[in-house]
């Protein structure tokens, strides 16, 4: 399946604190969207690697995602190396998406601006016909994507670009509250240890992040993205 949009972040919940809503407008527009996880999120102190598999695949539901896939890269431990460069190489020849989105250039977690990196270089690597890969053994060929994007986590950084996604703000919500062990969630109760992100101010924060990002263009809520090189337009009057 070739995908338009394709989200490659480390840890399941990433994409949904950090680009939901405008997965959700994509997804809208009649646009094929998927998500690859990178890790299980294994060394959560909160909940386990299977639950996590369930929440990620509740948040998909929400998300209306054409795919979502785990490739079960060991969390906190993966490398920017070739093994790892490779798995993405054919992650990305295997969809073809116009656009990856992905985990901020760096990051109060180590894992997110790792995780960029690697992803980075497997976006220009898979442009590479003398690179091989293969996917059911059928030779892959080379695709590069015309954009990569990173999304905005626990650390601000100015975004690039900043997309309106008032219509799915609520939605985005949804998705994220779908990580039932990792968040506070009013009315529900767990037996596991309070840390940074489940802490009731955590998804606030969220929510204030947002509504920051929406006020610089005039809208009540926004996501905001970094890309390394320019970004251009054919019109003027397309730019809020």
């Amino acid at each position: 399946m070739k995908l338009d949009l394709l989200c490659i972040a480390v840890h399941p919940d990433d994409v949904e604190l950090g680009a939901a809503g405008t997965i959700l407008k994509h997804k809208a527009m009649g646009k094929k969207v998927g998500v690859v996880d990178l890790t299980r999120g294994e060394l959560g102190t909160r909940g386990s690697a299977e639950t996590r598999d369930e929440e990620a695949a509740e948040a998909a539901e929400i998300l209306g995602l054409d795919i979502r896939e785990n490739l079960r890269m060991r969390d906190g431990f993966f490398q920017n190396d070739e093994q790892h460069q490779l798995q993405i190489i054919e992650v990305i020849r295997k969809y073809q998406p116009e656009i990856i989105v992905t985990n901020a250039h760096y990051d109060r977690h180590p894992d997110h601006g790792k995780a960029f990196q690697l992803v980075n270089d497997a976006c220009f690597l898979a442009g590479l016909p003398k690179i091989k890969t293969t996917y059911q053994s059928v030779s892959q060929a080379a695709h590069r994507p015309r954009l990569l994007l990173s999304f905005i986590q626990d650390t601000y950084i100015k975004p690039d670009i900043v997309i309106d996604i008032t219509p799915y703000h609520q939605q985005k919500l949804e998705a994220i509250r779908a990580y039932k062990t990792q968040f506070h969630i009013p009315g529900l109760t767990l037996d596991e240890p309070q840390t940074y992100i489940s802490n009731p101010d955590f998804l606030e924060v969220i929510i204030g992040r947002s509504r920051e990002m929406g006020k610089s263009i005039q809208v009540p809520f926004a996501e905001g993205f970094l890309s390394k090189k320019i970004l251009g337009v054919d019109n003027l009057f397309d730019l809020k």
